[in-house]
């Protein structure tokens, strides 16, 4: 999320793959280990985007608590309450978006003693504070994160190795519709051109071959979290009318005068527009669900 982004509601549902959903409401781990070779992983996961996927992971050796579900606090600067510091305590794991998404969760977990094992999801895909945090949009990086969630998941609970591996093989045959729809984009998408209000978008849309088309100065003050500047927003303005850009990616999760002022350039250039969410939107039950809805929303827009 930059500057722009308002708070807008937005659930976590546990997707039907997972053999146990993970609560926040404190499921017993009595109740999850019944069909569990050992003992259950507790997990604390820090925003929702992760939340399904480490839930399918972990299946019914793993109690997860997804710290900011939706969008009604902005996880760059989120302050964890006295009950969030709480369900960090004794944990087993903490999954983290990283690249500075979610410092406040590395800062919880930093004063932890004993402190618990941590994916960082930004670490593990090999980016740092400052580069673009929005990792789950990356193809290749969930399934990078994934992976190493599994690996410390069987760190943990060694007994369980086979299970988590079973686990990630589900996972992976579930992402069997995500990871086809990427491959079918790229067929219509290669080589067409794209401009965003912000940049949540940018690594799926690199990975379909999608080509940035939005103005560096605007890139730029998107990255840093300032107000563009009046020629920053006149440079894309005409680049919205002068047909060097194929479609708009336009979050809803943003509101503000400078996203709408882009987007209604945007259809009164004839530039189709895409839609996309931040989090998983109400009603959606899967990381998939959501991914492919999107992708196919893409789809339809370039061949419009």
């Amino acid at each position: 999320m930059n500057k722009f982004t308002m708070a807008a509601a937005s659930l976590l549902i546990c997707a039907p793959l997972a053999s146990g959903c993970g609560s926040d409401d404190g499921e017993s781990s009595s109740q999850s280990a019944q069909n569990c070779p050992s003992e259950v992983v507790s997990i604390v996961v820090s925003v929702d985007q992760w939340g399904d996927i480490v839930e399918q992971l972990g299946g019914e050796c793993a109690d997860v608590t997804t710290i900011v579900e939706g969008s009604s606090a902005d996880p760059h600067d989120y302050e964890p309450s006295p009950g969030d510091m709480a369900r960090f305590e004794g944990t087993d794991l903490v999954v983290m978006n990283g690249a500075g998404y979610d410092e406040w969760a590395a800062k919880a977990t930093d004063t932890l003693d004993p402190k618990p094992a941590v994916i960082d999801g930004g670490e593990v895909v090999g980016l740092a504070d400052g580069d673009n945090p929005h990792i789950w949009y990356g193809p290749t990086y969930v399934h990078e994160v994934a992976a190493a969630t599994t690996a410390e998941l069987k760190t943990i609970a060694p007994t369980s190795a086979a299970y988590f591996d079973q686990q990630l093989a589900n996972w992976e045959r579930a992402m069997s519709e995500y990871d086809a729809k990427v491959i079918a984009v790229t067929a219509t998408a290669k080589g067409r051109t794209f401009a965003a209000s912000e940049p949540v978008f940018d690594f799926m849309a690199e990975a379909v071959g999608l080509e940035q088309a939005t103005p560096e100065g605007y890139q730029d003050a998107a990255a840093n979290e300032t107000d563009p500047s009046p020629g920053d927003v006149a440079e894309f303005e005409r680049s919205l009318s002068n047909g060097s850009v194929d479609v708009f990616i336009h979050n809803t999760q943003t509101e503000g005068p400078i996203p709408d002022q882009l987007r209604r350039e945007a259809e009164s250039g004839s530039v189709p527009v895409v839609e996309v969410t931040e989090t998983m939107p109400p009603g959606t039950d899967s990381f998939v669900e959501w991914q492919v809805s999107q992708l196919t929303a893409l789809a339809n827009a370039l061949t419009t």
